[in-house]
Parts: structure tokens; C-alpha cells; sequence
């Protein structure tokens, strides 16, 4: 079989629908099998894990019913050696000899002084007599400081170094405790624990271990573990681990604990504070089941493939028809065959299919004829129109015009499918114009706005840029914009808005510009504190025009403006209120700031000297300072204040710098406002006579 034979069989829609349909029955039947098997395996789990429990309190309760009654069995006995008995050796003897039921339930018995000297010791084998003291032990020291019964921690016996549980029974009378009773348990050898860790019949692999509040084993099936920490245990240290998280509780009703790969339960009993540990591995308890699984896949594996079979003939079978429509379909739109002809003549789906796929042809013939009849018009239409046009998608253009093309000094083929930030001067003005485009659509509104939009060369120019969607209903349709140069009318109107606001002689600002300035710092009052103008009138002005002409005169003004600007600060601003007068408005400028800035200009004013026709024109000037106040009424009386200072230096002799103060006023400074007031920036300058 060649290779494209195998690709052709590998394409094949019978194939496909049967490795669909045995894949799903596959994964139908998988899924259905893991959530049964999941559950009987969480079912499973989750009764092993309460028989495991139970089998937990059960020997927690038995433990703790053995200790009860051990410690009863001592106390029994300690309520009957009274203190003669203690002080006669022979008598002790005898008492503890008369009672062989006690004996036999401890490995050793022995009685000692409330300082801890030994007065009997009994094991197993005899009587002796030794001289050790227990006054050490920290169960005797409990005993006789709480005055009652205490259980030990497991610890290694005095005399035979192995390891060891006693019970204490204090013995008191009227003046005290006077003997302390203990019975001690060796942990290797009595059947108080050893019964109930050792594995039982039918349950080799279950362990049981019994260890102290703080984890020390007390008992263990292996007898070499006594005495060892459980975390030693690999079976139950991550169990130990989340019990002692969980704050360590010795909880008679037990509880469940995490372990990898184990059941693990643990009870507290009751009495001595002890913990049994039972542990099972889950692989044991599920063992069944997966037995049952692995014997279950071959029948499965079966079933699959003889219902594979049948899938593959019946289909064969039912899809032979869709050869014919495949063949046929293979000539849709290649003309080759006509749009009504060919198509196969059957029922059900694939009938209607072919029903569908004629339809369209048919359509789509037509459809051809009426796009290309339109494409015809729109291209005679963009081609003859004087602004640029463009359709954009998706923010990337598919369609522009000549004129467009022209604009932007790029072929049409640079344009397509190429994003439309291509045309802005940069990727934040692409970004804000986005926006303000699809506020506009929003409110149902076509946009229109000016940007500057760069050319192939890098160039700029300002645009008028127009947009509105193809379809407003549908926004992936794109959007068509049209594009047209207003670079002259941008520049003649800046042209006008910037002679609207200076002077035409000496380029400051005008009388205009610095009052609206002055009233929005009044306006902010207090947030623009400090503030301060300047009043400047030039001293002896009108000799220069006598003497030289007015074009001298305007000569001396443009050199007084050049050096007034350079003595001031860049946020500073300057202005020409007409004729021989100018001011300052300092923002962000203290008091003492303004009257230093006032004689850096007095000086530079005076330092001009203006070479012309045979003289040498200087000039001086005189300054009046006023710094905006919280409580300034209005622009106007700020201003007032300034120009009273400048009169008040013209008065003074000129030449001079003063500082307004909030008083009101005087007659003669009002006039002197109102005369400034008058005076406009289209008065001549030969109109001045200072």
C-alpha cells in the first residue's frame, strides 16, 4: 500500500466514525468500570477503616480495663499494709507472701519510704533484699507530692536493665503518706500487652504497637523496638506525624490517620494516657478487587472488538453514497461540471446534504457575478476620489484608495493586512485615538478627528481623520475611513490663536494673555499661593522717539523685551501691556523672590545701550511689585496694587523698585490703573510719553 493510499485510508470517514465509535465505547466502558471499581474500592476502604477502628478502641479498652484493674488489685493491698507492718521486716514478708494473687500479676512488687528507700523487693523468682533508691524516679516523686496513684513512663528496671511500666499506690494515715506500694510490669514478657500486639491468626500483616502520650513504643511485636520512638516505626511515623498536629489527643473513640499505603486508626486508653496504633496495608484489603479487575480486561478486550466488527460492515454499507458526493463535491467551484448536475439521488442525511452543496453552488455562481459587478464600481469610486479612503479589520487595513496611497507615499501592497498604527506618529497616539474612535461608535456617532500622521519618508502632516462603521450592527465588519492634508489650515490657525495672545512687535505675551493668566491664579486662591506681577514703565522713553524715529523707538522696546526675558525664570511669564509698559507674573514666587527678580531686571534694563544714527539711546525703568494675597478680591485689584507701586517709583524719583501693601489705593493710583487699563496692546508706540 502506498503512501497516499494510507493517508486516503487514514482520512476515510467509516474509519474515523468507527475509531470514534470504538473510542467511546472504549472510554464509556472505562469510565463506567473505574467509577464502579472506584467505589467499591472507597467502599471497601472505608469498612476496613472502621473495622479497623473499632479493633483500635476495642484493644484500648481492653488495655485500659486491664490497668484499671491492676491498679484496683494494688489498691486493695495498700489499704491493708498498715504502718506496724512496714516497720517489721519479717511481718512485710509475711504480708506480701499471703498475697499471691498480686504477685502474680506484677513482675516484681516492692514498697518503699516516702524518700524512696527500699524496704521489700519481690520478683518473680524470690524475695531480696536490696539497698537502691527510687527517690529519683519521677513516677515516685509524683506519687508522693500529688498523693495518688501514678502510672510511669516506660523506663528500664533497676535491677534487670530491661524495660518497665510501674504503678504506684501511695500509703497514708492521719499523719501523711508513710510507704509508697508499686508493682512493676516487664514490657518483654506480660501478657498485659504482649497478647494484644502479637499478630493473631489471619491477620499476619497487621500491626498493632501501644506507645505513651509522647510516642514512646510500650509495645511492639518486635520486642527490639520497646523503648524507641514510633517515628522509627515506617509504618506509622507519617500517622504519628498528623496526630501530633492535630495536637495529640488521646481520644478514647479514636481516630482515623493518614499513612501512605496503610490504614492506620489509633485509640487512646482510658487510665495510663496510652495510645494503640493499628496499621493494615490497604494493598491487602483491596487485593480481591484487583484481582477481579485483571481478570475482567480479556472479556472486555472481546466485547470491544467484535462490536468494532459489526460497526465497520454496517457502516460500510450506509456510507457508500457519500463516495458520490465526495467525487461530486470535488467540482463545486471549479465549473467543470454544471452547478444543477451530478449530485447523487438518495435519502435520509446525506440526501440532503447533496440537496445543501447544489444550493450553494448555484448560489455562489450567482454571488460571483454580483461581487465582481461591485468591485468594479467601488474601484472606479475610490480611484476617483480626492481623499484618501480605507476599509480596515480588525485595526488592520484590507482595502485602500489611490489618493491614499499618495498621502502616505507607500505602495498598496505596504498597506494590506498590516496594522493601521502603521499612519500615527506614535503607539500612544494610535492607543488614544483607539479609544476615542470607539466612544464614538458607542453613542452611535461616526468619528472625526485631527492627528498628526507620519508618511514612508518619517515625515508629518496633520490630518482630518473621518471613520464610521460598515456595519453598525456587526463591529467585525471593519470600519471605512476617509483621510484628507490640513496641514495649511492647522498652521494658519495656529498662526491666528497665537497672534490672539502676543504682541506682534516684540513677541511676549499681551495684555490679553497675562490678564486671563493672572484671573485663573486668583481663581485657584489658595492652592497658587505665592504669587506675585510686576509693573514695568521704561523712564524717558520719549526722547528715543524724538531723537531717533519710532524706528528707534521699536528698536529699544524689542532690546528692552530681549532682556527682560533673559533675566527672569522659564516659568515666568512676560508681557507687553502696550507702549513702553510690561509686566511680569511670576508663579510659585515668595515676596523676597519677586522684589530680587524686580532688580535683576531694573539692571538689566539699564545696562541696554542702543547704537543709532549717531546717539547711544539707554533707558531705565521703573518697577512695582505686588504679591497675590488669600484675601485678593479679583484680578483687577491685585493689578491696581502693582501699578500703585510703579507709580509710586515714578514718583520716587525712577529708576526704582517699590513693594505694594494691601492698603487700599491712593487717588493717584487709581488713575494710574485706569490709564493702564486704556492703554491697549494696538496703541503706537510714539503714543507714550514717559
Amino acid at each position: 500500500m502506498s503512501v497516499f493510499q494510507t493517508a486516503g485510508l487514514l482520512n476515510s470517514l467509516k474509519l474515523r466514525i468507527t475509531v470514534g465509535f470504538v473510542g467511546s465505547l472504549i472510554l464509556g466502558m472505562g469510565l463506567v468500570a473505574a467509577v464502579l471499581l472506584n467505589r467499591v474500592e472507597h467502599d471497601t476502604l472505608h469498612d476496613q477503616t472502621q473495622r479497623e477502628l473499632s479493633e483500635s478502641v476495642r484493644t484500648a479498652t481492653l488495655l485500659s480495663r486491664n490497668v484499671v484493674e491492676l491498679q484496683k488489685a494494688l489498691g486493695v493491698v495498700a489499704a491493708q499494709l498498715d504502718a506496724a507492718t512496714l516497720a517489721d521486716d519479717a511481718a512485710l514478708m509475711q504480708f506480701i507472701e499471703n498475697r499471691p494473687v498480686l504477685r502474680g500479676l506484677f513482675s516484681n512488687i516492692f514498697v518503699a519510704t516516702p524518700d524512696g528507700q527500699m524496704r521489700l523487693f519481690v520478683d518473680e523468682n524470690d524475695y531480696k533484699k536490696v539497698s537502691f533508691d527510687v527517690g529519683d524516679r519521677d513516677y515516685f516523686k509524683r506519687t508522693v507530692a500529688e498523693s495518688r496513684p501514678i502510672i510511669s513512663s516506660p523506663l528500664p528496671g533497676r535491677l534487670s536493665g530491661m524495660p518497665v511500666v510501674v504503678l504506684t499506690h501511695p500509703l497514708r494515715d492521719a499523719k501523711g503518706i508513710y510507704a509508697v506500694l508499686c508493682g512493676g510490669l516487664r514490657l518483654s514478657s506480660r501478657d498485659l500487652l504482649a497478647n494484644l500486639v502479637d499478630a493473631q491468626e489471619n491477620d499476619e500483616q497487621a500491626l498493632t504497637v501501644v506507645t505513651d502520650a509522647s510516642g514512646i513504643i510500650i509495645a511492639h511485636p518486635d520486642r527490639s523496638r520497646l523503648m524507641k520512638p514510633i517515628t522509627e516505626e515506617p509504618r506509622l511515623s507519617g500517622a504519628f506525624a498528623t496526630w501530633q498536629a492535630a495536637g495529640g489527643p488521646v481520644e478514647p473513640s479514636g481516630v482515623q490517620l493518614r499513612q501512605a499505603g496503610e490504614v492506620v486508626s489509633a485509640a487512646g486508653a482510658a487510665g495510663p494516657d496510652w495510645m494503640v496504633w493499628r496499621a493494615r496495608p490497604e494493598s491487602e484489603l483491596l487485593a480481591p478487587l484487583r484481582s477481579a479487575r485483571r481478570e475482567a480486561l480479556p472479556w472486555a478486550a472481546g466485547l470491544i472488538a467484535l462490536m468494532s466488527t459489526v460497526t465497520v460492515l454496517l457502516l460500510w454499507a450506509l456510507l457508500r453514497p457519500l463516495a458520490q458526493l465526495e467525487q461530486r463535491a470535488q467540482h463545486l467551484f471549479d465549473g467543470v461540471v454544471p452547478a444543477q448536475q451530478g449530485w447523487p439521488q438518495v435519502g435520509g442525511e446525506i440526501g440532503r446534504l447533496a440537496e445543501v452543496l447544489k444550493q450553494v453552488g448555484v448560489e455562489r455562481v450567482q454571488m460571483e457575478a454580483s461581487n465582481s459587478a461591485l468591485l468594479k464600481r467601488l474601484g472606479s469610486v475610490m480611484s476617483a476620489s480626492p481623499i484618501g479612503i480605507a476599509i480596515t479589520r480588525k485595526q488592520r487595513f484590507e482595502l485602500v484608495s489611490a489618493e491614499f496611497c499618495r498621502l502616505f507615499q507607500r505602495q498598496e501592497t505596504e498597506f494590506m493586512n498590516v496594522g493601521a498604527a502603521l499612519i500615527y506618529s506614535s503607539a500612544e497616539e494610535h492607543a488614544r485615538a483607539g479609544e476615542q474612535v470607539l466612544q464614538a461608535f458607542r453613542e452611535g456617532q461616526p468619528y472625526s478627528g485631527e492627528w498628526q500622521m507620519v508618511r514612508a519618508d518619517g515625515s508629518r502632516f496633520w490630518a482630518n481623520l473621518r471613520g464610521r462603521p460598515v456595519d453598525s450592527a456587526n463591529p467585525n465588519a471593519g470600519t471605512i475611513w476617509t483621510v484628507s492634508d490640513i496641514s495649511d489650515q492647522k498652521a494658519a490657525q495656529d498662526a491666528l490663536q497665537w497672534r490672539a495672545g502676543h504682541d506682534p512687535l516684540t513677541g511676549l505675551a499681551n495684555r490679553r494673555e497675562f490678564e486671563q493668566r493672572a484671573a485663573w491664579l486668583v481663581d485657584k486662591l489658595p492652592a497658587s499661593l505665592p504669587a506675585a506681577v510686576i509693573f514695568i514703565d521704561l523712564d524717558h522713553f520719549k526722547p528715543i522717539n524724538d531723537l531717533g524715529g519710532h524706528a528707534a523707538g521699536d528698536a529699544m522696546l524689542v532690546a528692552v523685551a530681549q532682556a527682560i526675558a533673559a533675566a527672569i525664570r522659564t516659568t515666568d511669564l512676560v508681557a507687553r501691556l502696550g507702549g513702553d509698559e510690561f509686566a511680569l507674573l511670576l508663579e510659585r514666587c515668595p515676596h523676597a523672590t519677586a522684589l530680587r527678580i524686580a532688580e535683576t531686571v531694573r539692571a538689566a534694563v539699564a545696562a541696554i545701550s542702543l547704537p543709532w544714527e549717531g546717539h547711544n539711546f539707554t533707558v531705565s525703568t521703573s518697577l512695582g511689585v505686588a504679591s497675590l494675597e488669600a484675601h485678593s478680591p479679583t484680578v483687577g485689584a491685585w493689578l491696581a496694587l502693582a501699578d500703585a507701586a510703579c507709580y509710586e517709583a515714578k514718583s520716587a524719583g525712577r529708576g526704582v523698585v517699590r513693594s505694594a501693601t494691601a492698603k487700599t489705593p491712593t487717588t493717584t493710583s487709581i488713575t494710574a490703573t485706569a490709564k493702564a487699563v486704556a492703554t491697549t496692546d494696538q496703541t503706537p508706540v510714539n503714543s507714550v510719553n514717559s
